[in-house]
């Protein structure tokens, strides 16, 4: 059973940064398809950033040249590091790993999700 358990949320100003992390235990982040998520209140979850097995990344579009998801194998943990951050940014966001990418395509069901970590954005 894997577990996921985020950190680094917080408040920050627009056009501030922060990095979140996501510590995998019982597995490794090199054998997953591992990919950040975020949910504002009243919204749907969406996808914000995926890595593969092979270390390839994928970021939405709302988030490119922003946002960017790594991994190191070597302490298991997952990161996003998010600049420029912008109030529509303000939301929980999660970290999520599944043996399969197809799962963490929209919609997103991986197997695995951590409990969340907030965000929050000010102008």
């Amino acid at each position: 059973q894997v577990q996921l358990v985020e950190s680094g949320g917080g408040s920050v100003q627009a056009g501030g940064s922060l990095r979140l992390s996501c510590a995998a235990s019982g597995g490794t982040v090199s054998t997953y398809y591992m990919g950040w998520f975020r949910q504002a209140p009243g919204g749907e979850r969406e996808g914000v950033a995926i890595i593969l097995r092979s270390g390839t990344t994928n970021v939405a579009n709302s988030v490119k040249g922003r946002f960017t998801i790594s991994k190191d194998n070597a302490k298991n943990i997952l990161y996003l590091q998010m600049n420029s951050l912008k109030p529509e940014d303000t939301a929980m966001y999660y970290c999520a790993a599944d043996p399969s990418m197809r799962r963490l395509l929209s919609p997103p069901s991986p197997r695995y999700w951590g409990q969340g970590t907030q965000v929050t954005v000010s102008s």
